[in-house]
């Protein structure tokens, strides 16, 4: 009777610690919560570029801003073929050329609600609900995509794959 209850309790003791909080990873949360540097928030500078005339030069002001400082919203309108400022409203240009295929009213609301039957029809919900147990890679393990195997067909195949690290030795 004593050793059934010391199994008992050991396997009560394993399913809780089983249970304990550890390091959730951050990838769906996208919101820093710490004080460190944001990556994303870094940009290099445009690089420097001498006017054909000197009096193109806007005045310096004080907390102004330069010709090298980096415009990522308007390099964005521009390579989708609107019109930086223009105007406080959206670019009418702009707006015409990234809905030419339409426009689907509320596409955020019917991804999440799709997001959430896709788990519940492959893995229940019932490990999140009782056990708060996070079951989101599980659900889309067979869309991840292997990116060394990525990286190794685009290498064979001659493309350059300059960001990505070199390869290794025996491959």
């Amino acid at each position: 009777m004593q050793t059934g209850r010391i199994l008992l309790a050991m396997t009560c003791a394993a399913v809780l610690a089983g249970c304990a909080g550890g390091d959730t990873p951050q990838l769906m949360n996208i919101r820093s919560t710490s004080a460190g540097p944001d990556e994303f928030g870094i940009l290099p500078p445009k690089p420097l570029e001498m006017p054909a005339d000197l009096a193109q030069l806007p005045e310096p002001t004080l907390g102004g801003t330069n010709r090298s400082d980096p415009t990522p919203e308007a390099d964005a309108i521009i390579a989708l073929g609107g019109r930086p400022g223009a105007g406080a409203g959206l670019d009418a240009g702009l707006v015409n050329h990234v809905s030419r295929y339409g426009v689907a009213a509320g596409i955020r609301q019917t991804l999440a609600a799709e997001d959430l039957q896709w788990r519940r029809d492959n893995n229940g919900r019932v490990l999140e609900r009782l056990f708060n147990v996070n079951v989101y890679y599980r659900a889309y393990a067979d869309q991840q995509l292997d990116q060394h195997a990525e990286l190794w067909r685009w290498r064979q195949r001659g493309a350059r794959t300059p960001s990505a690290p070199p390869p290794k030795e025996n491959e």
